[in-house]
């Protein structure tokens, strides 16, 4: 079973992210509120994917985009940025850093199925 690492600061929004991921196959979801607590999860669970928005307190998504990236152990995991964070210069920040993906919140449910499909698949 692929496990998803889910780091938004948005109770709402981790439950809108997760119902979207049920509707698909069997996921393992793992939910937390900020980078700081994904970067704890991290060595503790071996994650297939992390889902991450970019405004969140203590370490913010580009900084875990970062980490995940500069990591051997985690350098190869696919990462999406969801963010209402949607200009041009935004997703290219996100994307140069290193993530596979950046959707802009409102995102359509179909739209994040696709880009989790083709980087686990």
């Amino acid at each position: 079973m692929k496990k998803i690492l889910i780091a938004d600061d948005s109770s709402t929004m981790r439950s809108l992210i997760a119902s979207t991921l049920d509707a698909m196959d069997d996921f393992e979801l793992i939910e937390v509120a900020n980078g700081f607590e994904a970067l704890r999860i991290l060595p503790r669970e071996k994650v297939d994917l992390v889902l991450t928005d970019i405004n969140m307190p203590d370490i913010n998504g580009l900084e875990l985009v970062s980490f995940v990236r500069n990591n051997p152990l985690y350098k190869d995991t696919p990462l999406i940025i969801i963010s209402t964070e949607g200009s041009k210069r935004d997703r290219e920040k996100g994307l140069a850093l290193g993530a596979n993906a950046y959707l802009v919140k409102p995102f359509r449910p179909e739209e994040l199925q696709q880009l989790v499909a083709e980087l686990l698949n």
